[in-house]
């Protein structure tokens, strides 16, 4: 899908002018110049000007050419593109609420066979494939980055 600059543009400056009004809550820090809302509303005074900016080239741009404001590009024609995001999506949806009963190591197999299904890799590579990289996130992240992965129905076999 396509969107109009403008609608960017005006994301942007709303999201920009929320930031700005957060900050305004910020303690201040006393004998210092600069406090905690300083570098956020930096960013989100940027985040202001190129909303601006983009609004004026997408209003601009939609007025001279009739750009519309979003068109659907050719994939979503596409059976096996839009089954792939649906995969996408479920597999999120999955993560969000079976990880914690199903456990990480499982959930992200099968997360990692659909998606390599949906991408037509064979059945026995993608299992291979999906296994390893399974363990390897899991090794990666609960041995060496220390951070709690759900072990679910693997509880028993915890090391």
């Amino acid at each position: 899908m396509k969107l109009n600059d403008a609608v960017f543009g005006a994301l942007f400056l709303a999201l920009g002018a929320v930031v700005l009004f957060s900050i305004q809550g910020f303690p201040k820090i006393p004998g210092q110049p600069v406090g905690p809302a300083l570098f956020p509303g930096i960013i989100a005074a940027g985040l202001c000007v190129a909303g601006v900016v983009l609004l004026a080239q997408g209003w601009r741009r939609r007025q001279s050419s009739g750009e519309p404001w979003f068109e659907w590009d050719e994939w979503v024609r596409s059976p096996r593109h839009v089954a792939a995001l649906a995969v996408l999506l479920g597999s999120v949806l999955l993560y969000i609420f079976g990880v914690n009963a199903l456990g990480f190591l499982p959930t992200a197999t099968i997360i990692l066979v659909a998606l390599f299904k949906v991408l037509r890799v064979p059945t026995g590579r993608a299992l291979l494939i999906a296994v390893v990289a399974a363990l390897v996130v899991h090794f990666a992240f609960y041995k060496l980055l220390r951070v709690p992965l759900p072990w679910g129905v693997l509880t028993p076999l915890a090391w």
